[in-house]
């Protein structure tokens, strides 16, 4: 199903303010209450809105410095690439990981407490990933834009 004027307009709204009220959503989109929660339900059970989250605070939670990795395979074959996938997926600092067209077969994204941290993370995970033949870190010194939100 296509998406609507309205449809887009609840969609902006809940992705920077997903604890808005029923109430509150369907005034600042101009509907009524039932009608606004009806199609936030469609929009839930179509898939277009896939969960609600609270965002944490890097810097408050412990784990500010922010690296990007690119990993480069040793080959491949379908069945390298899907354990390097599967062993990835198991890192608990690991916060994105994608597989990318370009000089880096992997990207990921990686938080950790200071570089340290990042050796340790480093050390007893990512050199153990299967299939890795070249492996490139970069930190990140300061975030210029961030968003969570996509173009509605």
């Amino acid at each position: 199903m296509s998406l609507d004027a309205t449809d887009r307009r609840l969609l902006t709204v809940l992705q920077r303010r997903g604890r808005i009220s029923n109430a509150d959503l369907a005034d600042e989109v101009n509907l009524s209450a039932s009608a606004c929660h009806r199609r936030v339900q469609r929009l839930e059970a179509e898939g277009y809105i896939r969960g609600y989250v609270a965002l944490l605070d890097a810097h408050k939670m412990g784990v500010p410095a922010t690296v990007f990795v690119e990993i480069t395979l040793s080959t491949q074959a379908d069945d390298v690439l899907e354990a390097f996938e599967k062993s990835v997926a198991r890192i608990p600092d690991v916060l994105e990981c994608h597989l990318t067209a370009g000089t880096a077969d992997y990207i990921l994204k990686i938080v950790a407490e200071n570089t340290e941290d990042f050796a340790r993370i480093h050390r007893q995970y990512l050199t153990r990933l299967p299939g890795v033949a070249q492996m490139q870190s970069s930190f990140a010194l300061r975030t210029v834009c961030k968003t969570t939100a996509l173009p509605v």
